[in-house]
């Protein structure tokens, strides 16, 4: 399916709200004590729920909220998040814990990893400090953006609260400003400021929540940016260089970060749209996106309905997640989900079934 514009997709919401108010009733304010060996998705893309996989002592190794998650070469889990005790969780992919560090980021909120032609780097996003910290894998800091103001692209008095980074095929780093001014900011490798795009606002070209970015690499003679505009429930697709190509709609979906896999595309959905679409608290699903940029599975919410190529209101269906922030997928396809704001809990594995 293609890509949807924007404001044509806006306008039909008030179509998809009549459509919507005769779901059957959900639990919204409370999830399963346990769901472990549950299954849930659609088609072809279904997973058994195993909610116990990264548990650990909390009093030795505890979580305020598990952020984000990347996979690194050696099959590594790395998960960061906003406890200063152990800022970074490294698993292996059976739930063993490897490896922790991190004191210095009360906000740890995003992970990238980075292979520059095989040595690996991660950043951290913290938009508590607003800045951005590139790490070797051992936690040593390498680099550090700080606020734009100190490269003349914002005010002193412009919030700066980074939430995600990618980096480009040519090391160029893309800094998303999800939770301050809602800019895009492009720096060189040494972290020379080049320039910004995007800015709050409704228009096409602006963002809502610029939650997370990714670069996507499907077409590879032609890669683009993938950026999230949350509260719009949308995707909306760059050029490397910042110019607006397309918007991806999701109704009803509140989209964290664009995952990629292979030719799909993954995303953890923190809040729903549940009664009287708003909004609602402790609801979410995560949501999977084959290359026609056509939904296809959605675990944890309803069945994606497309009614004469338009996608219909999505919504959480069984109360599994709260929140789901990020999404890891591994080679065997499974899924590991991060949560926010979900009662201290760890992170869930989706085995692929």
């Amino acid at each position: 399916m293609p890509e949807q514009h924007t404001r044509r997709d806006f306008a039909k919401l008030t179509a998809l709200t009549a459509a919507a108010i005769t779901f059957k009733p959900f639990y919204i304010l409370h999830a399963k004590p346990k769901v472990d060996g549950e299954v849930i998705g659609h088609g072809s893309y279904k997973y058994k729920v195993h909610q116990s996989w990264g548990n650990l002592d909390a009093a030795k190794f505890p979580v305020n909220n598990c952020h984000e998650m990347v996979q690194d070469s050696k099959g590594r889990l790395i998960m960061v998040g906003d406890e200063v005790k152990n800022n970074i969780l490294i698993y292996d992919r059976s739930g063993k814990l490897l490896e922790t560090w991190g004191h210095e980021f009360p906000g740890g909120h995003g992970l990238t990893l980075w292979n520059a032609n095989g040595e690996e780097f991660l950043f951290i996003s913290d938009p508590n400090l607003g800045k951005v910290f590139k790490t070797d894998l051992k936690g040593k800091i390498l680099l550090t953006i700080e606020h734009p103001s100190k490269v003349g692209a914002y005010k002193e008095a412009d919030p700066f609260k980074p939430t995600e980074t990618a980096i480009g095929p040519d090391g160029t780093i893309y800094v998303a400003d999800g939770y301050g001014s809602q800019w895009i900011l492009r720096y060189n490798q040494k972290g020379e400021f080049i320039d910004k795009f995007g800015g709050s606002g409704d228009g096409d070209a602006q963002f809502s929540t610029a939650h997370g970015i990714a670069i996507d690499y499907r077409d590879k003679a032609n890669p683009t940016l993938l950026i999230t505009s949350r509260a719009h429930n949308a995707f909306k697709r760059f050029t490397l260089d910042g110019k607006y190509l397309s918007t991806l709609f999701l109704p009803g979906a509140f989209v964290c970060r664009p995952v990629f896999h292979g030719d799909t595309l993954f995303a953890g959905v923190c809040w729903s749209r549940l009664r009287y679409l708003n909004q609602t608290p402790n609801s979410g699903f995560v949501t999977i996106i084959d290359k026609n940029n056509k939904v296809i599975s959605n675990p944890g919410g309803t069945a994606p309905v497309y009614q004469k190529g338009e996608l219909q209101l999505m919504l959480q269906e069984k109360p599994i997640f709260m929140h789901c922030h990020d999404v890891c997928v591994d080679q065997d396809e499974n899924i590991y989900v991060c949560q926010w704001n979900a009662k201290k809990t760890y992170p869930v594995k989706l085995e692929r079934v």
